[in-house]
């Protein structure tokens, strides 16, 4: 009997395969904070280049929800290339975007009828290859539509950052179902330092890194993104992570 080679559509099939399996992924490294603090608590010593991570804001509402957003800027601001941020609603405040960082020429805005198009706008942003980094204001997200963004986001490269955001207090019990991301992060806004003259002072966040895939959650007591999307650590907090259960300890009681 005469041995036959591999067959075509065999050959072709092991390499969809291998693609869905991620067996050919890039490495894309990872996006330090440039604080040892939150860097050390990351696997690669930053956030996952090429992979979906979420943020969503704490309890106060429309307050919380845009340090989410803020956050969100920040770390887009720095990777290259033009952003695309997908949402429902046309609510998004450019000059705030500025000041965390990302320059709004940079950014391509979509605006979708419902949330089917805006995870649909999502993935095809991920898959294009071109962009520096895709976000989309979502209020659900189930296991099944991460998976695929996750998958599109390691396929080229670009990072992803799903802003949940509800609109209905019955749409946040869906934060607690789990997802594909890399990371999972919650971002509370608390009241700023005092200054010595009337003014008002860079904005502090309880930041709290509820899920890291190969890492452990943790927590931080940060300064707001800066002009160039940093954070920083608050000068007159000696022991950060005393103040973090301090503050938790406050907003608990």
């Amino acid at each position: 009997m005469t041995e036959r080679g591999p067959r075509p559509h065999l050959t072709t099939l092991r390499a969809r395969i291998a693609r869905i399996e991620g067996a050919e992924r890039r490495s894309s490294g990872t996006l330090p904070f440039g604080l040892d603090a939150i860097d050390r608590r990351l696997p690669g010593g930053g956030l996952a280049l090429g992979a979906l991570h979420e943020v969503a804001g704490g309890a106060q509402g429309a307050t919380d929800a845009a340090a989410a957003a803020l956050f969100a800027a920040g770390i887009l601001a720095r990777v290259k290339g033009k952003i695309l941020w997908c949402m429902t609603q046309s609510d998004l405040f450019a000059p705030a975007l500025a000041l965390a960082g990302l320059d709004p020429d940079r950014v391509i805005y979509v605006e979708a009828r419902d949330e089917t198009s805006l995870l649909s706008c999502f993935e095809e942003g991920l898959r294009h290859g071109g962009l520096g980094g895709v976000v989309a204001e979502a209020a659900r997200l189930s296991m099944t539509a991460s998976r695929r963004l996750q998958l599109a986001a390691e396929s080229t490269g670009t990072i992803g950052i799903a802003i949940r955001r509800w609109r209905r207090t019955a749409e946040a019990s869906d934060f607690g179902q789990p997802t594909a991301a890399a990371t999972r992060w919650r971002v509370t806004s608390v009241p700023t330092a005092p200054l010595p003259v009337p003014g008002v002072g860079r904005p502090r966040w309880f930041v709290e890194l509820i899920r890291c895939r190969a890492g452990e959650s943790a927590d931080f007591l940060v300064e707001g993104c800066d002009a160039a999307g940093h954070l920083a650590l608050p000068a007159d907090l000696a022991d950060r992570s005393a103040a973090s259960q301090a503050w938790l300890q406050r907003a608990a009681s």
